[in-house]
């Protein structure tokens, strides 16, 4: 009896190691560059030079070896850059091995229009009064101007300090007509043409739409403003 229980063990331990999957382990390297692909696709169309500058991944996760994939999910208001959290998922032979959380810190490089000198209340910006300048986004707080010509022809409501990001709430359009002033009001499509005069009820910038009194009919009507002498009813 106790030779087949000798027996039996001997082969119980010679069977075990063999039934055994081998198992290989995900490298730090291997997660940066998971993650690193994941947000470059991202922000493909943002025209941003992205660098994963930590990544909370210290590596040593084995897995079974096999087909091994990865899927990387962000939250969804995580705009790409700065500091975020990661959910990586590791399949291997598409079963779920691993689900890790890593936190990461993200450089975003890009242009950003900023304020070339000091610019004081009630400028109206010019070509030279700005300049683009590469910038991290994760320490650009809110919204930022991509290109000069963005922001050139705008008056600025708030002063700005010099080599400061130009931002929508330093700017406003400035206004090409004003209350009580006369302008052309024109109605055009493709079959028709019609001209009037008109005042101006409320001042407005190009694009803007304003309430303009028809000098001959004395009606109020509604007009997008074309450019300092006229404005155009759409229909």
């Amino acid at each position: 009896m106790r030779r087949l229980v000798l027996i039996a063990g001997f082969v119980l331990l010679t069977v075990l190691p063999c039934s055994a999957r081998e198992t290989v382990v995900v490298t730090e390297g291997e997660v940066r560059q998971v993650v690193t692909d994941f947000l470059r696709k991202r922000t493909a169309n943002l025209g941003v030079e992205l660098n994963v500058k930590k990544l909370g991944y210290g590596g040593g996760v084995r897995v079974p070896k096999g087909e091994t994939s990865f899927e990387v999910i962000a939250p969804r208001q995580w705009e790409g850059w700065g500091k975020g959290n990661l959910a990586l998922i590791i399949r291997v032979d598409e079963r779920v091995e691993r689900n890790l959380q890593l936190p990461v810190e993200v450089e975003a490089l890009a242009d950003v229009v900023v304020a070339a000198r000091p610019l004081d209340r009630g400028e109206v910006l010019g070509i030279g009064d700005v300049v683009l300048q590469k910038r991290d986004l994760a320490a650009v707080n809110g919204k930022w101007y991509r290109q000069p010509e963005d922001v050139v022809g705008k008056r600025v409501r708030t002063a700005v300090r010099v080599n400061s990001p130009m931002r929508p709430e330093h700017l406003e359009k400035v206004p090409l007509v004003k209350s009580g002033q006369t302008v052309t009001i024109l109605l055009e499509n493709d079959l028709l043409r019609l001209t009037s005069t008109g005042r101006v009820k409320n001042a407005g910038a190009e694009g803007d739409v304003v309430l303009v009194q028809n000098l001959v009919s004395q009606k109020e009507i509604q007009a997008r403003v074309v450019d300092s002498q006229t404005v155009k009813v759409d229909f």
